[in-house]
């Protein structure tokens, strides 16, 4: 998470009566937590909670910094030190993972936690492991596709698959290189960013979910989906972190192309005919039972933090357009109908998320990213002046 000052340095005014229903949120959220730590154990990190029962992930998983990230950025908030403890407690058991190079989600795992402690607390002692982590990344690079390999299973569908997430993934490689001064993570992290803007992408800036590519030669081979209603369906999350990898591409590198590109994506989303009056998204924005198909609220959550960032790059009533749709999805996120009543929801915070539907699997469940991005979208707001 970082400031919201603009390219020219402007800093767009937040609605005061909303501020006052974020810090209320943002409370909640925190007794939340504190209800959650309670039940979650030593060893592993909360994934969801459904049938009144706790469901947990071990560190190599692609939700495990999250949880700990969540609770530094409630820190942050309120300076309670049991949220700080648990968090420096599951740093410790993931810090392993930052040698696994068996995965392209070492952003989302070590970045969304270790990064956020390191910019909280000013430590050098974070420094090798997010190092390590960019390096073990950086080996999924394959210089003939010229993108960081996503997935290793299934290679019976698949050859060489690129995941619209990866996106996400990618400003563990720009902070490391500006760490560092090395270069290369520099380099894969422009490359993968700019072959995904040449192949991930329909006209109308909706996104695939899948591009299986050729490591022999880097063509693409098919464009499909995985976890969105079909092929050539828009699955919201994905629009979700097409969205927010391009606005952080933008803040990283200040090249103009993924500025633009995230304000065509922006424009897909908040302008679609099937995106409801309150901004929170169907799961898929072609699912065939609108308006009766369950809605995403880690899309939202995603999307409002996204957008919050992109109103400070985005010159005139374009930049006021987008603060005022994250707004709308925040003050939703924090009403009744998906802000948890203290004490219930298994302790995470937000309600009605959807994981993977097509397999059945976490819909309309509360999600431990949905909690964490629905926080950083609420302190990033708290972070405009009045």
């Amino acid at each position: 998470m970082t400031d919201l000052k603009g390219q020219k340095g402007k800093v767009l005014k937040a609605d005061p009566e909303l501020l006052k229903i974020t810090d209320s949120a943002l409370s909640r959220a925190a007794s939340q937590y504190l209800h959650l730590i309670k039940t979650v154990p030593d060893t592993l990190f909360p994934r969801t909670y459904q049938h009144n029962r706790l469901l947990t992930a071990t560190s190599p998983s692609w939700i495990s910094g999250f949880y700990p990230g969540t609770l530094l950025l409630l820190y942050e908030f309120n300076s309670v030190k049991k949220l700080k403890a648990e968090a420096l407690k599951k740093l410790e058991v993931l810090k392993k993972e930052q040698f696994n190079t068996g995965t392209h989600d070492l952003g989302f795992m070590m970045y969304c936690s270790f990064g956020t402690a390191k910019r909280l607390f000013k430590t050098k002692a974070y420094d090798p492991v997010l190092l390590n982590s960019a390096a073990s990344l950086s080996q999924r690079f394959h210089d003939e596709v010229g993108l960081i390999r996503s997935w290793d299973h299934k290679p019976e569908t698949w050859k060489y698959p690129v995941i619209i997430d990866n996106m996400m993934n990618l400003e563990l490689l720009t902070w490391a290189s500006r760490l560092s001064g090395n270069q290369r993570f520099y380099k894969i992290a422009k490359k993968h960013a700019d072959l995904t803007i040449k192949n991930h992408f329909r006209p109308d800036y909706s996104t695939y979910h899948v591009i299986d590519y050729d490591p022999q030669n880097g063509k693409v081979l098919n464009k499909l989906t995985e976890q969105g209603y079909s092929d050539e369906s828009a699955w919201a999350r994905g629009q979700a972190w097409a969205l927010y990898g391009y606005t952080m591409m933008y803040r990283e590198t200040g090249d103009a192309k993924y500025l633009e590109m995230a304000m065509h994506i922006a424009d897909y989303i908040l302008k679609h005919p099937n995106l409801p009056a309150d901004k929170i998204p169907y799961w898929d924005f072609n699912a065939p039972d609108i308006p009766a198909a369950p809605r995403d609220a880690s899309a939202a959550a995603v999307m409002s933090s996204a957008l919050i960032e992109l109103s400070g790059f985005s010159e005139g009533d374009m930049g006021k357009t987008y603060l005022k749709a994250a707004e709308d999805m925040i003050r939703l996120l924090s009403s009744p109908e998906y802000l948890a009543q203290p004490g219930t929801n298994g302790g995470f915070i937000l309600k009605h998320s959807v994981g993977f539907l097509p397999a059945g699997n976490e819909v309309d469940v509360p999600l431990s990213y949905a909690d964490y991005y629905y926080v950083e979208a609420m302190l990033r707001y708290r972070k405009l002046k009045t």
